[in-house]
């Protein structure tokens, strides 16, 4: 009797799936930390492992910084060579090149992100690949609700320790949802991923194949930070964020160049669905200590992260930092039990009347909704009645175009609703909108906007509204 996971053996059996651990129905628990020291995955090679993935299967890759690029480019190369056809591969950002994204294995493979990285955009605009709209928190649901059914997990792990546990590292986020669901699981064994407490410990029993690895994970490369974006965190830092707050920080270079100007602050907290470089310079500084919050207090809260060496290495084994599953740590009803929480997040373009464009350059697909709502809604709600919502987002392109326009572009999609909105902030200033009329927001934000653009941005008031931008 094959002994298979999850399911019952026949569905698996006409999938061609086989489980290489002896698992039965009634026995198997989808709970990673659940242990079965009598059973262990098997070893093998990157392609021996990925040839289990067969046509129409949904396979599911880790993103971020723990993007288990061996196993995807491997996965490319075995479903080219044994003309698999539509094998839909789900994921959140990835880092790496997307071999599978690229149009030579186009009739193999279809990608399809949760939140868009610069490796898809080209192929996602151009119809080769799909993305999904979709809040951060919301995404584990897709496995949870059976409404995308996983063949196959590829993910990043630590090697097992002295008990049988992996940890997922640096990127827990739906990755613990993807390894409760999968019908097949493999792990890419890496020496140099940071081991992390909190959601992501697996037990190694659990995986169908295992791959050593001994690579350095991905890093971002450090960008000079304009005037612009230097200015806007000086605003944010100087005006927004009070000693004792609770921070959620997009990813980008606005919410680095907030951590930048935090130095002088205390008793700053950590909440939030990822965290970089600056997050490690504030805890070591004693800027940020997570002494006032009520959700895992003394402990910076992430789900993912992505930086550089340091900031892996300082994860490592580090107890005073917890990475969890994105549907707990992107929850409003937890969120909002934090004292002061100020969520800071970007923006591509906003309307005079305050709706927030974050995904999309008019038609062309740039990012996703990420973790933005979220935490604007749940900054709003914050219990103590101080959490400041913040758009943040300099007053103008690189070609000079404004970024506060009289109507979003066509084509392009409201992220955050003007409903939502409380604060927006340029390198000119911030703008209060909460509670304010359609023409008492056009007149704040005519006022952060570039001096530039600001007659123009006048008059395309009075001709929507019909009457003068007034305080």
């Amino acid at each position: 009797m094959a002994l298979v996971r999850r399911i019952a053996g026949p569905l698996l059996e006409s999938r061609g799936i086989y489980s290489c651990i002896s698992r039965t129905y009634y026995l198997y628990s989808p709970e990673p930390f659940h242990a079965y020291p009598d059973r262990q995955p098997k070893w093998m090679n990157a392609e021996e492992a990925v040839s289990v993935i067969k046509s129409g299967h949904k396979v599911y890759v880790q993103g971020a910084a723990a993007t288990p690029i061996t196993l995807a480019d491997a996965m490319a190369v075995y479903g080219k060579k044994a003309g698999l056809k539509d094998v839909e591969v789900v994921h959140m950002h990835t880092e790496g090149p997307a071999t599978y994204a690229q149009p030579e294995y186009k009739d193999h493979f279809r990608s399809n992100s949760f939140f868009i990285g610069a490796n898809l955009r080209e192929p996602i605009n151009s119809g080769r690949a799909d993305c999904i709209p979709i809040f951060l928190g919301e995404i584990p649901l897709l496995f949870r609700r059976n409404v995308i059914n996983l063949d196959v997990a590829l993910v990043s792990v630590t090697p097992p320790d002295n008990h049988g546990y992996c940890s997922l590292g640096t990127s827990v986020d739906c990755a613990r949802a993807a390894v409760q669901n999968a019908k097949y699981i493999i792990g890419l064994v890496n020496k140099q991923m940071p081991r992390t407490f909190g959601d992501g410990l697996i037990h190694q029993s659990h995986f169908d194949a295992m791959v050593a690895e001994d690579r350095p994970l991905p890093e971002l490369k450090k960008r000079v930070m304009s005037p612009e974006e230097s200015a806007i965190g000086k605003h944010i830092a100087q005006n927004l964020v009070q000693d004792g707050a609770t921070l959620q920080l997009g990813i980008g270079s606005i919410p680095d160049a907030v951590l930048a100007e935090l130095g002088s602050h205390r008793d700053l907290g950590i909440h939030s669905e990822m965290i970089s470089d600056g997050v490690v310079d504030l805890m070591k500084t004693g800027a940020i200590t997570n002494s006032k919050k009520v959700i895992h207090t003394g402990k910076t809260l992430s789900s993912f992260c992505i930086g550089s060496r340091k900031l892996y290495d300082f994860l490592n084994n580090n107890p005073s930092v917890v990475m969890v599953d994105v549907a707990y740590s992107n929850s409003e009803a937890i969120i909002a039990q934090n004292p002061k929480v100020t969520a800071i997040n970007s923006a591509i373009e906003v309307d005079l009347s305050g709706q927030v464009v974050s995904d999309s350059i008019a038609t062309r697909m740039y990012s996703g909704f990420g973790g933005q709502v979220d935490f604007i809604r749940g900054a709003a709600l914050s219990q103590d009645g101080k959490g400041k919502p913040v758009i943040a987002l300099p007053s103008q392109t690189k070609k000079g175009e404004s970024k506060i326009s009289p109507f979003i572009k066509e084509g392009a999609g409201v992220v955050t609703t003007r409903a939502h909105v409380h604060y927006v902030v340029t390198e000119f200033g911030i703008a209060f909108l909460f509670g304010k009329s359609l023409r008492q927001r056009a007149y704040e934000l005519i006022k952060i906007a570039h001096p530039n653009h600001r007659e123009q941005l006048e008059k395309a008031a009075f001709d929507r509204l019909k009457c003068m931008p007034a305080p």
